[in-house]
């Protein structure tokens, strides 16, 4: 999308708005975050969601196999 690969590697601290802002209308937005969660991408903004934002999916649905919770 001719946008700076850096733009999604904030560092610490710094805003991620820009980042989310190109991914909410990126047309692979959810391959990208699959992506992501499946090879445990743990740094940067990836399908529009920060390293906080996919742990508490990577939890969730870790419970959600284990059966702790009811997949939603």
């Amino acid at each position: 999308m001719g946008v700076d690969p850096d733009l999604f590697f904030p560092e610490r601290g710094a805003s991620t708005r820009e980042a989310k802002e190109v991914c909410r209308g990126c047309v692979v937005r959810e391959d990208c975050l699959e992506y992501a969660l499946a090879n445990g991408e743990k740094f940067g903004i990836w399908g529009g969601l920060s390293e906080r934002e996919r742990r508490k999916i990577r939890r969730r649905r870790a419970l959600e196999r284990r059966g702790v919770i009811a997949a939603s």
